[in-house]
């Protein structure tokens, strides 16, 4: 008989089969944890600072010069474009007489806009006048261009640092152009205009008129004051008052004598005429005789550059009366013919006010504010509509339908000056404003 006996087994532990299959792919797919930490705005602000700060660190350490002009750059993109350094001012010239419709190409566009009194020009820049639009451009060292109607000039030269001869020039494509130089500091100023194959260079304290005609491919410049030298290739000729040069594309350089243009006598330049009914009223005008001349012709514009004419009247003689004129501004020249017919320039150009007598003589004046362009002082202010005013003795030429103005001054010496700002209304009121500006040396 056998005996059974029984053994408790050993605890194993054991394993759910799995399969295959899925164990395979199992392991084939990648294991893939994400992890994330909450950033704020200012934490990346903070950080973004940080990195600017060494960057400038290091251009300053590498090159400080390289610093202050970034820094210079960065400053005038995020302040205000329109309030510009009299430093930066300075270097550019600007509109003081805009009439009709005139248009500027900044060098670096190019899209046409129209110009107004905040747009200032460059080397480089393309203005260009209507046929019935003047404009008059005023440099940082005191030249003045006029640029006549159906012109297109390009700014060619704008250098004026301080404390440094000057060199100022404008080329002409088509058109006319006058232009006027101040009596300069340096001797070794420059103001030029540049028309065909022709380079017309003025000395200080001179006037001339520049004139291009492409169709008959030649130019022309007349000297009314001081002195010029015209230079086309390697030949220079000098040209002293009312002398003028016709140059030819190609051809020989003609050199003759022109007409002297009247001196004016009267009304005076920015005198007021009272008047109890303006319209009937007589005013006389009246002029020097120029020699060789038979005729005059008087013009009367409601605008400096005449670009509105009122009346128009020749004459034999050297005065004559006008009426039939509306209260306001008025500015008028008188131009000689001689027996070939040859007429001269224009006159030097007059300004007068014809005011309605009133029982009211009080006149609104205020100056806004002022500041040192370059050499010159810029006075802004606002008067009445129709108002005439003078600022040491120049006449403001453009006041706004609203009475506002703008108006730079002749160039000052360094030093302190006080400004007089006096103004006649139409009904023959005054008024009388005085500041005080520093030109820095």
């Amino acid at each position: 008989m056998k005996n059974w006996s029984f053994r408790r087994p050993s605890t194993v532990p054991t394993q759910t089969p799995t399969d295959p299959k899925f164990t395979q792919a199992h392991q084939r797919a990648p294991h893939v944890e994400v992890y994330w930490k909450a950033v704020t705005y200012k934490t990346v602000i903070l950080y973004a600072l940080l990195a600017l700060t060494i960057i400038f660190a290091g251009i300053f350490i590498a090159k400080p010069d390289l610093y202050q002009v970034t820094l210079k750059k960065l400053s005038g993109a995020v302040g205000d474009p329109g309030n510009e350094t009299p430093a930066a001012d300075q270097k550019r010239a600007k509109f003081v007489n805009l009439d009709g419709r005139v248009q500027v190409k900044k060098v670096n566009s190019v899209q046409w806009v129209e110009a107004d009194y905040r747009t200032s020009l460059d080397k480089g820049d393309l203005v260009q006048t209507g046929s019935d639009a003047n404009a008059r451009i005023t440099f940082a060292d005191g030249t003045t261009y006029t640029v006549k109607p159906d012109t297109l000039v390009t700014v060619e030269e704008n250098t004026t640092e301080n404390n440094k001869p000057t060199s100022v020039a404008v080329a002409i494509n088509h058109g006319a152009v006058d232009f006027s130089t101040p009596n300069w500091s340096s001797p070794d100023s420059k103001a030029a205009v540049s028309a065909e194959d022709a380079h017309a260079q003025l000395h200080s304290n001179s006037r001339a008129a520049v004139k291009s005609d492409p169709e008959k491919r030649e130019s022309e410049i007349v000297v009314s004051s001081g002195s010029a030298q015209v230079q086309r290739g390697e030949e220079r000729i000098d040209l002293a008052p009312y002398e003028k040069l016709t140059i030819p594309r190609g051809g020989p350089i003609q050199k003759s004598n022109v007409l002297a243009p009247p001196d004016l006598v009267e009304p005076l330049n920015l005198a007021p005429i009272t008047a109890e009914n303006p319209r009937i009223y007589p005013v006389h005008f009246e002029w020097k005789p120029v020699q060789e001349a038979v005729s005059y012709t008087l013009r009367i514009s409601t605008t400096a550059m005449f670009t509105k004419t009122v009346k128009e009247a020749p004459t034999k003689g050297t005065g004559v009366d006008i009426t039939g004129l509306d209260p306001g501004d008025y500015f008028w020249n008188v131009t000689a013919t001689d027996g070939k017919k040859q007429t001269s320039e224009v006159s030097e150009i007059f300004k007068f006010t014809l005011v309605a007598q009133g029982k009211s003589q009080d006149m609104v004046l205020e100056i806004t504010s002022t500041q040192v362009v370059g050499h010159s002082a810029e006075i802004v202010g606002r008067t009445e509509p129709g108002a005439a005013l003078i600022v040491n003795g120049q006449s403001v030429p453009n006041i706004a339908p609203d009475g506002n103005f703008r108006h730079f001054t002749e160039q000052l010496a360094p030093g302190q000056h006080t400004i007089s700002i006096i103004g006649s209304n139409r009904r023959g009121g005054t008024a009388m404003k005085q500041v005080s500006i520093v030109v820095p040396k």
